[in-house]
């Protein structure tokens, strides 16, 4: 699913399948989750198995995915990336740095957020832009708003290493003209850093239960 999202150039692999081995981990990853339950490691190695997918698809060799500050995997040299899990679901997308500067994907259920979190994540602007009822397909806008805010903090984390907060970015959603079920957004980012653009532009799609949503940053701004 997450493939009708991104441009060819990104490598990606997806799974509904909750039951990778854990024994498909190299030792250094087993490590990681070596304290954890049964189901943390199973998604664990299913969405490092999609990422090693895609390496072989930018005819890269298997190799292991270690994690840094805040959970940031560590990708092979020449390579940026971004992973996603949910349950039902787990997803990766892989480019060369030498085209895309920063990926952000994640995957959510197409559910309502608990109560109390909507308010936490969103800004007035959002509260007011935000369709929350609708009379078309079943779309919960803020869990969408959710994992459109996730993405943008996967693309910006990596290049700054600085925080960004849920209400650090405003975000605007566009829906498709040929189906209600997909569309586009804007991220207005309300903090700065060097080099980092104002704005991120990304992509959604709603399908088989599931809300995914992805964030490619180009090398080079396009003209």
């Amino acid at each position: 699913m997450i493939e009708r999202l991104l441009p060819a150039y990104v490598a990606c692999a997806d799974t509904y399948d909750a039951d990778a081995p854990a024994g498909s981990l190299y030792p250094e990853e087993a490590r990681l989750v070596a304290a954890s339950v049964d189901r943390r490691r199973q998604e664990f190695a299913a969405v490092r198995a999609c990422a090693r997918r895609a390496m072989a698809t930018l005819g890269l060799p298997p190799a292991p995915v270690m994690t840094g500050h805040r959970g940031v995997p560590l990708w092979p040299d020449g390579i940026v990336g971004s992973m996603t899990h949910c349950v039902g679901y787990r997803a990766a997308a892989l480019a060369r740095a030498s085209e895309v500067r920063a990926v952000g994907i994640d995957a959510e259920p197409n559910e309502p957020l608990p109560p109390g979190v909507w308010e936490v994540i969103s800004l007035p602007s959002e509260q007011a832009r935000v369709p929350m009822d609708t009379d078309g397909p079943a779309i919960h806008w803020d869990r969408l708003l959710f994992s459109a805010k996730e993405s943008v903090f996967k693309t910006w984390f990596p290049l700054t290493r600085i925080e960004l907060g849920f209400e650090e970015a405003d975000i605007s959603f566009r829906t498709s003209p040929d189906t209600a079920t997909e569309g586009t957004f804007v991220a207005t980012l309300l903090l700065t850093a060097p080099g980092m653009p104002r704005s991120f532009e990304g992509r959604w799609l709603i399908g088989d239960g599931f809300l995914v949503t992805a964030i490619v940053l180009p090398e080079s701004p396009p003209v």
